[in-house]
């Protein structure tokens, strides 16, 4: 019985981490929830959740990051970023993560724009670089949020049929 509680109580954390994660970037998120999936799966002797669930929901955590990894690089590509915009929004993205919600979207655009402006020394082409990374940032988190709900909702109707 106590394992029972504590495989749903360490997959409910787990589930809530990869939401969080879903929003900030040193969390992986949909890898969080998946396992948490898995823990709760484990906890019920997969009855409820077996084998066809958990691959449904691993598809979808792989489709999930795939897309935002393609939003950003293809966001950032598609107006010609270079190398140096690409690892100015990585190394702005890391220390955005200590100012709170607005150095996460504010720390990507910065980084690839500045990144852009020492590569090119084109204000105006770094400011583009510079938006299209943050679109394509919010897209990205927006197809993980996505996929974290649909493996959450493939979840539950696992769990209640």
């Amino acid at each position: 019985m106590e394992m029972l509680w504590l495989g749903w109580l360490a997959g409910l954390v787990l589930i809530g981490l990869g939401l969080a994660g879903c929003l900030l970037p040193a969390l992986p998120g949909l890898p969080l929830v998946f396992l948490g999936g898995l823990a709760i799966a484990w906890a019920g002797d997969f009855r409820q959740i077996g084998s066809t669930t958990l691959i449904v929901t691993a598809v979808l955590a792989a489709l999930g990051m795939m897309a935002d990894f393609l939003a950003g690089t293809l966001g950032a590509r598609a107006f010609g970023a270079s190398g140096k915009a690409v690892w100015g929004a990585l190394l702005g993205s890391m220390i955005g993560l200590f100012f709170g919600l607005p150095g996460l979207l504010l720390g990507p655009l910065l980084g690839a724009a500045i990144g852009e402006w020492l590569a090119r020394r084109d204000a105006y082409q770094a400011g583009k670089v510079g938006l299209a990374t943050l679109v394509g940032l919010v897209i990205g988190t927006a197809a993980k949020i996505g996929a974290a709900l649909a493996m959450i909702g493939a979840l539950g109707i696992a769990l209640l049929f």
